[in-house]
């Protein structure tokens, strides 16, 4: 997926778009944007529309949708208030399961709903579809929004549904990048992961599957490939650039992963473009045939090359023509009073470097629903201000050999400064003008874990020279706090 040159990339994809250029000064002062906060009132018919909640309506079925949710019930303003319409199937959950332990074989325990509505992954309560209609909260399933009326107010389902806002948060998230049908992106045993119902295809295919090809080394491509060594199958993983999670992974660090993966069966393709994929015998997909000529064989492929935010049919609200998505200021209010974005659709002030982001990872997608429910309910008028965080949990099905969990907070620019050898521990410090930046750990304990934001927040002048004689991992973290 082509990406501009200032853009960092990082997760679900996940990824961090983010414009040098765009500085919170003109967001802020940007006369497009709404200064407060706007509510607004309408006298309808009862009988005119679909929903019967309309004082505040969410467009979306993700992890945002569901966060928003409970902030509006934690302030008393859900009951018969709140209408969420949603294309999938299932009340919001939990989405980072769907490329971890939801794809465990079925003798490693794997995640299944109702174990991931949202808000477990953060501790909170587990929001089962029950749970909306105690809350008084109107849920329409499997029906996308395609088209909006800014001026009446109003919305329009695929399945021809009118539907009347007061205030609309959109919630719509990123969709899958694809192949194009023509080199074969939608062959039988092609799949995509975005939904529980692409997650159940993709697990009807291992079931049955001798030969796996997973398309991209990022995030979404290391994640299966983990997976898909639970099932015992043949593994490979195919990717353009040079070495694993290209715009995170330094070349040290894309080495250890690299190495595990091998150590557990995976083979890795590095700077490999793919032409096509060819069809089988049986008519589903059979191989994929590289630009250099050779053909890989694959009776199930994942493709896994990013994602693109999911706009439509909201394009007249105003878009970010740099990182994508639906501009927003810091409380996450578009250009049309009454309007707003959240999660991953919304290009956003991203306070902390200075500059307009868009972030595809499933912390943001909670805090911004939380950040934008207040700001719209309450006095709140303080600028959104997010520290950019990002995780990754593999090989944890049981038997596995090795369990892999990091986490890295800040910005990964400037120098690095790498210490430990991955047995089990490794840190990477980016240090821009004699300041920490950004950090990843590696199976750290929940202490070192939690030191991590307070560094990448504080940005502290740390000693490159000390912090690069480091004897640990441990001794590396413990200097880098002193300079706190």
């Amino acid at each position: 997926m082509a990406t501009p040159s200032n853009s960092l990339f990082l997760k679900h994809g996940l990824s961090l778009w983010c414009s040098q250029s765009s500085s919170l000064d003109r967001i802020q002062q940007s006369s497009s944007i709404p200064s407060r906060s706007f509510h607004r009132r309408y006298a309808v018919a009862a009988s005119s529309f679909a929903n019967e909640n309309r004082e505040f309506v969410i467009v979306g079925g993700g992890n945002s949708a569901g966060y928003a949710a409970r902030t509006f019930v934690e302030h008393g303003m859900a009951n018969g208030k709140l209408c969420i319409v949603s294309k999938e199937a299932y009340a919001p959950y939990e989405r980072p399961a769907l490329t971890k332990a939801y794809l465990f074989p079925p003798d490693k325990k794997p995640a299944r709903l109702p174990g991931f509505h949202t808000c477990v992954g953060s501790g909170g309560e587990r929001q089962t579809p029950e749970w909306y209609k105690e809350q008084g909260i109107e849920m329409m399933y499997e029906d996308p929004v395609t088209g909006i009326d800014i001026r009446k107010q109003t919305l329009t389902t695929s399945s021809g549904k009118l539907l009347k806002y007061g205030t609309l948060i959109v919630a719509t998230g990123c969709t899958t990048s694809r192949f194009p049908e023509k080199i074969g992106g939608n062959l039988p045993g092609v799949h995509y992961i975005r939904d529980v119902a692409d997650a159940d295809l993709l697990i009807s295919s291992l079931e049955k599957a001798q030969k796996v090809v997973v398309v991209g080394g990022g995030y979404i491509g290391m994640e299966v490939a983990a997976a898909t060594v639970g099932w015992k199958l043949d593994t490979t993983i195919i990717f353009p650039e040079n070495h694993f999670l290209k715009r995170l992974f330094t070349p040290f660090l894309a080495q250890k992963y690299e190495q595990l993966y091998q150590e557990n069966g995976v083979q890795i393709m590095k700077g490999a473009s793919i032409k096509n994929l060819e069809v089988g015998s049986d008519g589903r997909v059979g191989a994929i045939k590289l630009e250099s000529g050779s053909t890989i064989e694959a009776d199930t492929i994942i493709i896994g090359i990013g994602a693109k935010p999911a706009v439509s049919p909201f394009e007249t609200v105003g878009l970010n023509t740099t990182v994508g998505g639906i501009q927003v200021d810091g409380q996450f209010r578009t250009s049309v009073p009454g309007i707003f974005a959240i999660g991953d659709v919304a290009a956003f002030p991203l306070k902390i470097y200075d500059r307009i982001a868009r972030v595809e990872h499933v912390d943001h997608a909670r805090r911004s629903a939380q950040h934008c429910v207040k700001s719209l309910l309450t006095a709140q008028t303080q600028t959104y201000d997010y520290l950019p965080y990002f995780y990754s949990r593999v090989f944890e099905y049981e038997g596995s050999q090795r369990k892999v969990w990091w986490q890295f907070y800040g910005d990964n620019v400037g120098e690095t400064v790498e210490i430990g050898n991955f047995d089990p521990k490794v840190a990477t410090f980016w240090i821009d003008s004699g300041k920490l930046k950004g950090v990843l750990l590696e199976s750290g304990n929940p202490e070192e874990f939690q030191l991590l934001p307070k560094l990448a927040r504080s940005q502290p002048f740390v000693d490159k020279a000390k912090l690069q004689s480091a004897s640990s991992v441990e001794e590396a973290l413990q200097i880098a706090q002193q300079s706190l």
